[in-house]
């Protein structure tokens, strides 16, 4: 992919939690060029610097701060856009995006129940991506399309389960999630109520975690997504840490491996399709096994595979299931900005943006 031009992308809500992430990573990507960042008409005509409260820790790319914020409309100077605009708008603007030509890559929900729209994690279900001539087709689109990816605390659970799934199909999962502020956005959680605190309720997740699991853990045949049969039981935290989330995750299966060593030999075996390709953005390993016994932990952990990777540790036979183990995931890179990143990548190396407006 060296030898290609660039392809030009934009990111729509831009001066967001999210959106920050996605300026952060593609400023300087291997094969995309950031050409405009789009948000709301308060911050339209300022520049990237003035308009953007930024808050993560390395400063605003030097090649993005003096970017005029443009109006989110259809006449960005790019071929594909990261959506990170909030959901109550997020649905027309989208598909309005789609067809007038553009690649919509959204991390936001409101499209990832439709049945005509691929939900993908890269290393889980790249085959879902099958489905875009049928949106086209259903949406009279020409060349546009509309791909999602999971919330953050779905996606590391599916990639952690996916090669387990297809050695022994998952039966039943119990999960409980300790999900970090970031995820509810810079302004998302007042600090007296953070503080301190444990919050027991996150409105959506619990569900989310259900349907998006099951549907990235199916399968895409004749024409259309047959979500997993299995049982999921999440229950969704809301812990005073920054950035990462843990989960501890039990797990029965249909037909039980011998032992802890024929799952810890698949996660260390697996080698899905992005890290085949060599993917800018793709983990190598996509799954890091941690055999300390206090291991992973948020602050140290999070990080790691430049916060694409999801860690796991604390494997061992669980009284009630079969399994349990605990999992940390970079809830902002890996849980939402990386992973469109990722899908996008994983679409260009498979010839799927030719023909982009």
């Amino acid at each position: 992919m060296t030898d290609q031009p660039k392809i030009k992308v934009g990111v729509l809500g831009a001066t967001g939690s999210v959106g920050q992430r996605f300026v952060q990573l593609l400023a300087d990507h291997p094969w995309f060029e950031l050409t405009a960042v789009a948000a709301s008409e308060r911050s339209a005509g300022k520049t990237y610097r003035e308009a953007c409260n930024w808050f993560l820790s390395a400063d605003i790319p030097a090649n993005i701060a003096e970017m005029t914020i443009q109006p989110i409309d259809t006449n960005l100077d790019c071929q594909l856009v990261f959506s990170a605009i909030p959901g109550d708008i997020a649905k027309p603007v989208e598909e309005k995006f789609a067809a007038a030509g553009y690649g919509v890559m959204s991390n936001v929900k409101v499209h990832r129940y439709d049945a005509d729209v691929p939900l993908v994690t890269a290393e889980v279900n790249p085959d879902h991506l099958q489905m875009l001539p049928i949106q086209r087709k259903n949406r009279g689109w020409d060349t546009g399309f509309i791909v999602t990816n999971s919330n953050c605390s779905t996606m590391p659970l599916v990639i952690t389960l996916a090669p387990l799934h297809r050695a022994f199909g998952v039966k039943a999962v119990i999960v409980h999630t300790m999900q970090a502020l970031s995820g509810a956005g810079y302004n998302g959680v007042p600090s007296l109520a953070a503080l301190d605190n444990v919050i027991p309720f996150i409105g959506g997740e619990e569900e989310k975690m259900v349907i998006e699991s099951k549907k990235m853990l199916g399968t895409f045949e004749n024409a259309q997504f047959t979500p997993a049969e299995f049982a999921l039981s999440a229950h969704c935290n809301r812990v005073s840490t920054i950035d990462g989330h843990m989960e501890t995750v039990s797990v029965a299966f249909h037909r039980p491996p011998a032992d802890e060593s024929e799952i810890v030999r698949l996660w260390q075996e697996w080698n899905p399709l992005p890290q085949q390709l060599g993917l800018p953005s793709a983990p190598v390993p996509p799954i890091v096994i941690r055999r300390e016994p206090n291991r992973p932990q948020t602050r140290l952990d999070r990080d790691a595979g430049n916060g694409m990777a999801v860690s796991v540790g604390r494997l061992r036979k669980c009284d009630v299931l079969d399994y349990k183990f605990v999992l940390l995931s970079h809830n902002t890179v890996r849980g939402a900005a990386g992973a469109s990143v990722l899908n996008a990548e994983l679409m260009l190396a498979q010839g799927m943006l030719d023909g982009l407006r």
